[in-house]
């Protein structure tokens, strides 16, 4: 890799990592349900397409630690090495899956690789919170279901927890697509990434 294309990556990795940031820290004000919506997988996305599955990693790392700074106080309280985990696993996991997507399918068509990246990312984030729910915190789930009159707390997750936000986060993705895609274009076109 040229100095160049070094330099391109760095300050293109930096100014997603700061939207990351941003965005996330926005999106505490913005509440569907239980928790915030995570507004910052379309640039995961973005990263993981431009600079490869490893960018990916790195921006969700940096969405698992402003979560857990700023919006984890709940389940902090209930296990604190099961949150880090699971904040963590979740956001690095989406940003890899993401990029992978997105490199296998790019050659065939680019639309199709990043709405493809785009359900990707919020299924995996979702679903890994949803294993670390059952891994790490059951036994308060079935509490906070119990008090809220769910019948299980299969039901309380789903429907309680995080059923609204991943629509609006897929929703959200699905919707930026093209605009990502075009992003994506005008970077490598004009910058050789």
């Amino acid at each position: 890799m040229n100095t160049k294309i070094k330099t391109q990556t760095i300050v293109g990795l930096g100014l997603l990592t700061a939207i990351v940031v941003v965005l996330q820290a926005f999106a505490l004000s913005i509440r569907f349900g239980v928790f915030t919506i995570t507004l910052v997988l379309a640039p995961i996305i973005v990263g993981a397409a431009l600079y490869k599955w490893w960018a990916g990693a790195w921006l969700g790392f940096v969405f698992g630690v402003v979560v857990l700074l700023t919006d984890a106080g709940a389940f902090l309280a209930v296990n604190i090495p099961g949150t880090i985990i699971t904040c963590i696993a979740k956001g690095v996991l989406a940003g890899i899956v993401a990029g992978v997507i997105y490199k296998a399918l790019e050659s065939k068509s680019k639309i199709l690789a990043v709405i493809l990246a785009g359900i990707a990312a919020p299924v995996t984030n979702t679903g890994v919170f949803l294993l670390g729910c059952l891994v790490f915190f059951l036994d308060t789930i079935k509490g906070w279901a119990e008090a809220l009159g769910y019948e299980s707390a299969g039901k309380y997750l789903i429907f309680g927890m995080v059923g609204v936000n991943f629509i609006v986060e897929l929703v959200i993705n699905l919707a930026l697509s093209t605009a990502i895609v075009q992003i994506i274009n005008y970077a490598k076109k004009n910058s050789n990434v």
